[in-house]
């Protein structure tokens, strides 16, 4: 079972996949290897993946672990959904209310966001509704999304710890970018449950990723792998480390399953 996150492990930071990459990911499916996309992307930003990828069965994790697809070519989309694990996000919402003066703020309900303020072009891929505050909290959702501008990934990292987000999980990106899904919810335990529903023995798994919403995936497979560039934490917490995104470190990962 292998486990593949998108942007910064497949995807170039400019959305594109290089041929190289592609190549090596479908012939690990050819090879009898389960090819599992994880990824922090909602669901409608990871399907044209799955096509592109060509991958026309199993499964996929998407939202950090909150929601994961079953794939077959005969369904009229593709996938049905099996698992969407939703949290009230009231209190997490309550606890980051006026912390960071330019943040904007998202909510994540099926393929619409709820947000305070529209996301800059690419950022969120799927409709965007800009609501007022209390609407943020009316129903919920997959995932909280928290940006900013002008921070920096350490002063989201501050911030969660100044705020006390608990009863939560979540995940600084590489900017000023936290995800915060349910307590538990990750993309290691999705994972897990896509590991028995495959009957694939925990020592045959493989996992590369390169940010810390990787983290507990790389930690959790039997073989994780950060890519190149990816934060030391990061790094720390898996196996091995393979070249950078730029390099195609992914594809020598896979390559070497092959």
């Amino acid at each position: 079972m292998v486990c593949l996150d998108i942007d910064g492990t497949l995807l170039q930071y400019d959305g594109t996949m290089h041929d190289f990459t592609r190549d090596a990911v479908r012939a690990c499916v050819e090879a009898g290897h389960q090819v599992v996309l994880s990824t922090g992307r909602a669901v409608i930003a990871t399907k044209p993946i799955i096509d592109m990828l060509g991958l026309s069965s199993g499964y996929a994790v998407c939202s950090n672990g909150a929601i994961t697809l079953r794939l077959d070519s005969s369904l009229p989309d593709g996938f049905e959904t099996i698992e969407r694990v939703t949290f009230d996000p009231t209190p997490a919402l309550q606890m980051l209310r006026g912390q960071w003066e330019d943040a904007v703020i998202a909510v994540e309900s099926g393929d619409v966001f709820k947000v305070t303020a529209p996301f800059p072009d690419g950022e969120l891929d799927g409709e965007q509704v800009v609501v007022p505050w209390e609407e943020l909290m009316t129903e919920p959702v997959t995932r909280v999304t928290f940006r900013s501008p002008t921070g920096t990934s350490e002063d989201f990292l501050d911030l969660a710890e100044r705020v006390g987000l608990h009863q939560v999980n979540y995940a600084v990106g590489f900017t000023a970018w936290m995800d915060i899904n349910p307590e538990g919810v990750t993309k290691a335990s999705a994972l897990e449950q896509v590991r028995r529903k495959l009957c694939v023995e925990p020592a045959n798994t493989v996992a590369v990723g390169d940010q810390r919403n990787d983290v507990e995936m790389l930690e959790w497979a039997a073989r994780g792998v950060a890519m190149g560039q990816a934060p030391d934490e990061v790094k720390a917490a898996a196996d091995e480390v393979t070249a950078p995104i730029d390099d195609d470190g992914a594809a020598l990962v896979l390559r070497s399953l092959i």
